[in-house]
């Protein structure tokens, strides 16, 4: 029995794309190969799920204008959005 690998991101953390993200097929009204986000995009976590055949985490990020399945190598922590996040906690009376 193979362990279930955990996922490095949780429901809720900023994140940016780590590369372009083209349609798959999977947005049916959008032209596959269509550049749904751009390197850098922002976005945050709003589901984390499991591919179960391949034993990958599995992130439903939104960003904006298109909610996606990621994968982790996909996404990258948004560090400023974090520090700002833990700013705003420390500056609260």
């Amino acid at each position: 029995m193979i362990d279930q690998r955990l996922p490095k991101y949780q429901w809720g953390q900023p994140v940016r794309a780590a590369m372009d993200l083209y349609n798959d097929g999977s947005v049916p009204e959008v032209e596959e190969d269509h550049l749904l986000v751009a390197a850098g995009g922002p976005g945050e976590i709003v589901q984390v799920g499991h591919h179960t055949e391949a034993n990958v985490p599995l992130y439903l990020v939104d960003f904006g204008l298109v909610v996606l399945g990621c994968f982790e190598e996909e996404l990258v922590l948004d560090e400023a959005a974090v520090q700002a996040a833990a700013g705003a906690l420390e500056a609260r009376p």
